[in-house]
This record gives C-alpha cells, sequence and structure tokens, in this order.
C-alpha cells in the first residue's frame, strides 16, 4: 500500500511540474494544438488555423471581443465577481436555461490547457489554470492568445483564419462592422454563424458596435488594442 502510494505521490509530483512547465512554454510559444481542436478534427469538422503576432491582429478585433465577451478584462484579476454573481442568481431562476460570466481569461484556460463541458471537475481546473496566467502572463498575452486559439466557426479557430474564411482578408484589416460579427459568434460559434448570417449575429453585431463605441477611449482599452 505504501509503495502504490508513493507512485502516485510521484505521478501527481510529474503532472504538476509538466503543467507548469507547459503553462511557461505558453508564454512565448503558441499550443502545437489544444483539444478543443483535436475534437473538432474527430467529429469531421477540420482545422483552419493561423496563428498569427498580437501586432497583426489590429484593434479592431481586440476592441470588437472585450466590448462582446469582457469588457472588465483589462481591470480584473481574472474573474468578474459581479458578473458571476448575477449569473448565479439568474441559473437559479431559470433552470432550462444556463448563463455563462467567464472572462476571456477563464476561456483562455479553458481553451489552451482544458476541454469543453461543464462538469464541477473541469471547473476548478478552470480556476486553476485562470490564477496562473494571470501571475505569469501578461495581459496582452492572454488577450493574444484568446484570438488565436478561440473557435470562431465549424472548424475556424483563431482571428486570422476566420477573417479568411468569412471576409477574404487579414484580421488587421477587418473594419469594425467585420470584427463585430466574428466576436458575435463567439459564444456558440457553431450556432451563431456569418455564413450563412444567422439571426443572433445579426442581431449582436449592432450591439457589439455599440459597445466598441462605449469602450473606445478608456484609457487601459486604448492601451491594450495598440
Amino acid at each position: 500500500m505504501q509503495k502504490a502510494w508513493r507512485i502516485i505521490k510521484k505521478v501527481f509530483l510529474w503532472l504538476f511540474i509538466l503543467q507548469f512547465v507547459y503553462i511557461i512554454f505558453c508564454k512565448w510559444v503558441n499550443p502545437p494544438i489544444t483539444l478543443t481542436q483535436t475534437a473538432s478534427l474527430l467529429q469531421g469538422y477540420g482545422l483552419s488555423r493561423d496563428y498569427i503576432s498580437f501586432d497583426e491582429m489590429g484593434p479592431n478585433i481586440k476592441l470588437a471581443v472585450m466590448a462582446s465577451e469582457d469588457q472588465l478584462f483589462p481591470d480584473h484579476n481574472g474573474f468578474d465577481i459581479k458578473a458571476i454573481k448575477m449569473a448565479m442568481k439568474y441559473n437559479k431562476k431559470h433552470t432550462n436555461k444556463v448563463r455563462g460570466a467567464s472572462t476571456i481569461s477563464q476561456q483562455v484556460a479553458k481553451n489552451v490547457f482544458l476541454w469543453q463541458g461543464r462538469s464541477m471537475f473541469r471547473k476548478g481546473l478552470e480556476i486553476y489554470f485562470t490564477f496562473m496566467i494571470e501571475k505569469l502572463w501578461s495581459k496582452k498575452r492572454i488577450l493574444e492568445m484568446y484570438l488565436n486559439v478561440a473557435e470562431m466557426g465549424k472548424g475556424v479557430f483563431g482571428v486570422q483564419a476566420a477573417s479568411k474564411v468569412y471576409f477574404n482578408k487579414d484580421a488587421k484589416n477587418l473594419s469594425r462592422a467585420e470584427a463585430a460579427m466574428i466576436a458575435a459568434t463567439l459564444p456558440n460559434p457553431k450556432v451563431y454563424t456569418i455564413k450563412p448570417l444567422s439571426n443572433y449575429v445579426a442581431y449582436r453585431d449592432n450591439y457589439i458596435l455599440r459597445q466598441m463605441n462605449n469602450l473606445e477611449g478608456d484609457e487601459d482599452i486604448d492601451e491594450l488594442i495598440k
């Protein structure tokens, strides 16, 4: 029994070391492939992906995803406590619907290191990885990673691939309206589509454009979208 326990402790120690090394690795290098991307291949959706640098992304898509997904991104420590409380309150009243409150940092933790799902175990790991990348990475690196690995359509990952597939241009050349449309797909990119244009995206992109106008001029936001 003691021998088995020693083996288990060694396994967990090595897993801890390896995941820490991988977090540091991803501070500078984009992941070779993620579990979500692997699932896309296995499900027959393919994998359209083209990693680009932060400077190659252009300001419009950076502003659009913050306006859509996480307007407090420059200011929080990885978790939006107010949004979490509101989501919990909403979910108690609407048991047949689930409202999330994930920040961009949490979505990066899930997309890079974990798998899709809602189990408590996975959520616990998401909290851990979110805490770690907030401590070890910069906000610009977190946003850059998000824009490179987020699913933006069936088999489409990252803003460069999405820009090419939907608008036949590089991400840095996206207009504000085009960036807002891509950001509108993010909650459920297999359902909220640009081609064909879903009703949700057609409605949501106008909201995102308004929020982009509201956020522009904020010192912390402007610093991030340079």
